[in-house]
């Protein structure tokens, strides 16, 4: 089935980019040339970095040359879901920008009134010849109009794909916006109403985001004065040998601070990279939990660990706790909801999803989580999922703008 699999997602791939290739590069072009040996230098080239990114990223080559693939491979990535689906959107604009065309060219078409001319005598010889109208310059310099609507829908196409990716690019290193939720807990006691948690999750520190974009993180949380920090999971893209001066901002962070893991900690070595957290001042709860003075906090490693052995162990982090107390658990994947339910955790912080990051992803990603983005209850439980303060793979963002959230719990003594 895994063969089964791959074979049609390449025959996918191979298709969309050979329609790409045609839509942007053969149909825009009047014949063989280096119009279209470009477009397959482009296309071809682009998929090769991507790839040799994506297959760096895993295998942990030289960090210096994840960074020279990572930047252009991974832009590609995103730039080419635009191209295709502009270029779709087009096959929309295609016809009726043709009927257009056509339907002026009739109406400014030049009217030749037509004379009945009178019989003349005929002169004996040889009739000379009428000389033949010129064709109009014009006409035949003007590229015919199947080429003109090609060129006009592709360019449309390549336009909004670029000013796309290139807002959406903007929007993550620019760094996350702060976002504020009231989350009421009816077990919360009247001293802990208005308790301040600043939630960040998906960072994603690697050859894109570095050290800079860290300190981004790290100075918008320490500007919302939060009571907590809980980072939930996917800190990191590679080793600590690589990013760990990427990572060392953390240790700047005001307010005390817990980790959890997530699904790429588990790439990128997770047990060296819960020993540089705590060395760099965070509290990592694998699966553990602490007893804060007004409520349990909670957390349990990424659902990724199991196949390390350290999978999340629901029992383990909650499983002896005073029920009358209100908790709160740090678990870095939505789908984790069901066993915080049954443990009757109040609420769950949760990343992930990254709000499905690229247009329309969001489909993809509610398709396989419970909760995509923002505030949902699930019987007595809350979960709240973040977007994310980062990106994974391209660093851009289509519909789902990147955030750190600052969750304040209320009570309803209050």
């Amino acid at each position: 089935m895994v063969i089964v699999f791959a074979v049609l997602a390449l025959a996918v791939l191979v298709t969309g980019n050979w329609y790409l290739w045609r839509r942007l590069f053969r149909d825009t072009t009047s014949g063989p040339g280096w119009g279209r040996r470009i477009g397959v230098v482009v296309v071809a080239g682009g998929w090769l970095l991507a790839i040799g990114a994506l297959v760096g990223e895993r295998t942990g080559a030289p960090f210096w040359l994840q960074q020279t693939l990572a930047w252009p491979g991974f832009l590609w990535l995103a730039l080419s879901i635009y191209l295709l689906l502009g270029v779709l959107a087009g096959e929309v604009v295609r016809p009726l920008l043709r009927r257009f065309l056509e339907r002026r060219d009739r109406r400014h078409a030049p009217v030749t009134a037509v004379a009945v001319p009178r019989p003349e005598p005929v002169p004996a010889g040889p009739a000379p010849e009428e000389p033949a109208e010129p064709a109009s310059p014009r006409l035949l310099a003007a590229p015919s109009r199947r080429l003109f609507v090609s060129r006009v829908v592709g360019g449309a196409a390549a336009a909004a794909a670029v000013g796309t990716v290139g807002y959406g690019t903007y929007g993550v290193l620019r760094g996350p916006r702060v976002k504020r939720v009231t989350v009421p807990l009816a077990k919360l006691p009247r001293a802990a109403h208005g308790f301040r948690i600043a939630v960040v999750s998906d960072i994603h520190l690697g050859p894109v985001l570095g050290r800079g974009f860290a300190q981004k993180v790290v100075d918008t949380i320490n500007a919302t004065q939060p009571d907590l920090v809980a980072v939930v999971g996917d800190l990191v893209d590679g080793s600590v040998k690589d990013l760990g001066p990427a990572a060392a901002p953390l240790s700047q962070l005001k307010a005390p601070a817990y980790f959890v893991t997530g699904n790429h900690e588990y790439f990128s070595g997770a047990e060296q990279w819960v020993e540089e957290v705590r060395r760099l001042g965070l509290l990592p709860l694998e699966n553990a939990r602490t007893e804060l003075r007004h409520f349990d906090l909670a957390g349990v490693n990424d659902i990724a660990g199991e196949s390390e052995g350290q999978g999340p162990d629901f029992g383990k982090a909650l499983g002896d706790r005073d029920t009358t107390r209100a908790c709160v658990l740090l678990a870095h994947q939505p789908v984790q909801i069901h066993d915080a339910v049954e443990h009757g955790v109040d609420l769950q912080l949760s990343g992930h999803t990254h709000g499905g990051q690229l247009w329309p992803g969001n489909l993809i990603a509610a398709a396989a989580n419970p909760t995509v983005a923002g505030l949902e209850r699930y019987g007595d439980t809350q979960l709240y999922v973040s977007r994310g303060a980062g990106a994974w793979g391209s660093p851009t963002r289509v519909g789902a703008p990147s955030d750190i959230t600052v969750i304040e719990l209320a009570s309803r003594q209050a």
